[in-house]
């Protein structure tokens, strides 16, 4: 076994579910590595899925290339092809329209996870990116080594490489003999992305490792919040068609705040923006009645009442 392919096996190792994974793979360097790696490590327990945009002419030919290298190597191969229209904010829709695909192949296949080759500077962009929005801790904490497709919650998704660098991914490539896809738009100042890579890479005052580990360490604090968070959840109680609870005096918003998400969400409600959820706690800290979701909230007694409202009652 490779050095490289020795770090990842105790990577892969500390993430990997019981059952087969799908391994999503573009033709790109990134996930041509991530492809070569499980090859050398767990050769019988992935499939491999290209997904076509069809938004450039080269697309179907590194589909294609992909398919080449897998049959090469026995792995099972599938290139899943969208309908997407150019436009306006086409990364967010593609990436919708390709983990939408990728959800629907995992369960035809009966997979355990998608696994994708984001990587530590995938991470130390996304970090920066979140910055510049004012983002949250949650959202600082940037991607997970383990976390949900989006669209679909019940399916995992993995990142096994995010202490890897690229150039360290590019270099298994190469040692490979293999030529990965070149898509332009990973050079394209017009997406924000990019922008963002250009500028970390183009200055040594940014330690890209450094974001990494910042992005682990406030994971963790995420985790401890939400650790904090079960046990305020245990003295929520449930009564009727709806719940109460009596907030511990003193307790900080942000605690406060992720327990009114757990009781939207148990209640039916959509997860809703930071503002919206910021003003409801504020009138329910002031004694007040407020709607927000759907759900109606009664703060007029020493302990919060939550319940459906009426269709007609207004939301703040």
């Amino acid at each position: 076994m490779t050095a490289a392919a020795a770090r990842f096996a105790a990577q892969w190792a500390a993430v990997a579910p019981h059952g087969p994974v799908g391994l999503a793979v573009s033709g790109g360097p990134d996930s041509l590595a991530m492809l070569l790696l499980f090859h050398e490590v767990a050769p019988r327990n992935f499939q491999v899925a290209t997904v076509d945009h069809a938004l450039r002419a080269e697309s179907a030919g590194e589909a294609a290339m992909v398919a080449a290298i897998c049959a090469g190597r026995g792995i099972a191969h599938q290139t899943l092809t969208l309908s997407l229209e150019k436009g306006s904010a086409v990364q967010e829709r593609a990436r919708a329209a390709r983990y939408r695909a990728l959800a629907e192949w995992a369960q035809a296949e009966r997979l355990a996870a998608i696994v994708t080759a984001h990587h530590a500077d995938d991470q130390a962009e996304t970090m920066v990116m979140r910055l510049n929005r004012g983002v949250g801790l949650r959202g600082l904490a940037a991607m997970r080594p383990v976390a949900q497709v989006p669209g679909a919650p019940r399916l995992r998704l993995l990142r096994p490489l995010l202490s890897w660098r690229r150039a360290e991914l590019q270099a298994v490539v190469d040692v490979a003999g293999l030529a990965a896809a070149d898509d332009p738009s990973n050079r394209d100042p017009g997406y924000e992305r990019v922008r963002m890579r250009d500028a970390l890479t183009s200055n040594e005052a940014f330690a890209i490792m450094g974001f990494a580990r910042s992005a682990r360490n406030l994971a963790d604090a995420d985790a401890a919040l939400e650790w904090v968070v079960d046990q305020l959840w245990e003295e929520v109680v449930a009564a009727g068609e709806g719940f109460t609870w009596n907030p511990p005096s003193g307790l900080p918003d942000v605690l406060a705040m992720r327990l009114l998400e757990r009781v939207l969400a148990a209640l039916g409600a959509g997860a809703p923006r930071g503002a919206e959820l910021v003003r409801w706690l504020g009138m329910l800290r002031e004694g007040g009645v407020a709607t927000l979701g759907g759900v109606k909230g009664d703060a007029r007694a020493n302990a919060w009442r939550f319940t459906l409202a009426p269709p007609h009652a207004s939301r703040s």
